[in-house]
């Protein structure tokens, strides 16, 4: 009687220690699996919006004709040594795109310089694009746009330099992240799991404060080099991408913290358990 009561015992409590163990590795899995899926969104739509070039993009009416001064501002912008005036001057002019990378514009196809094409209901547009350098992503801007004299912009240079950097850092932070996310699939270890989420929580908070700095830079653009008449600017789809980014990656990072945290307290659940 004793012994079929000791092993009565003994099986019902290695069917609670599967059970439970069990229990433990499905919310892990499914927490840690979501979390990954929207970890690799993310890192896609953040790859994405770093090399697209349409983070702002501004509406103007076709300039149909090619003259002397549209001859010269289309020089002026594919210059190595156009300033910020210069360029946005082009974009305001020309249907202009701007991205982290690169500006472009939207130029008649065949340029009649002395004298304007036939007018038709269509003609053939290209667009012409000019690389940021180095140089310029990290160059002083100026309180008069195109003005050196004018003294330094502090407050626009470093939100410039900011929502070129954040991205980098936050894809970075990502990549990084989903290293250590493999170590913590494979070894089903708690701290790696933790490191995982805090690095998607500093790129959510990077890819936040790109998005937050090249808003406020625009804003000060534009108060600086009022948009002509008849000329509009919105967002494009590459500075959205990055928007939908951000809340991606924090909730990653909920998700990978929630998943080290159920683990860890199920974990402990079961060595209590064992040693009653």
């Amino acid at each position: 009687m004793g012994g079929d009561r000791l092993e009565n015992k003994t099986s019902v409590s290695v069917a609670s220690w599967s059970s439970l163990n069990a229990r433990m590795d499905n919310r892990f899995a499914t927490a840690f699996v979501i979390a990954c899926v929207l970890s690799l969104i993310s890192t896609i739509y953040m790859a994405a919006s770093i090399g697209t070039d349409f983070w702002y993009e501004y509406r103007s009416p076709v300039q149909e004709n090619s003259s002397d001064l549209n001859k010269s501002i289309w020089e002026d912008f594919i210059s190595d040594e156009a300033d910020e005036k210069t360029y946005n001057d082009a974009l305001f002019r020309y249907n202009g795109t701007v991205g982290l990378w690169r500006r472009c514009i939207t130029i008649p196809k065949n340029s009649h310089w002395y004298s304007p094409p036939e007018r038709t209901e269509s003609f053939d547009v290209v667009t012409k694009c000019m690389s940021f350098t180095l140089t310029e992503q990290f160059m002083e801007k100026f309180v008069d746009p195109g003005n050196h004299n004018s003294g330094i912009d502090l407050l626009r240079t470093y939100l410039w330099r900011c929502q070129f950097l954040l991205p980098f850092v936050s894809l970075g932070l990502m990549c990084f992240g989903a290293l250590i996310g493999l170590c913590a699939c494979i070894c089903r270890s708690l701290y790696p799991t933790i490191a995982t989420g805090i690095l998607h929580l500093l790129a959510g908070l990077c890819t936040l404060g790109s998005v937050s700095c090249y808003v406020a830079g625009i804003e000060l653009l534009h108060q600086k080099l009022e948009l002509p008449e008849n000329v509009s600017g919105e967002f494009g789809w590459s500075f959205c991408l990055a928007c939908v980014s951000a809340p991606l990656q924090f909730m990653a990072s909920a998700l990978f913290i929630w998943a080290a945290h159920t683990n860890r307290k199920e974990y402990t659940l079961m060595k209590a358990y064992r040693v009653a």
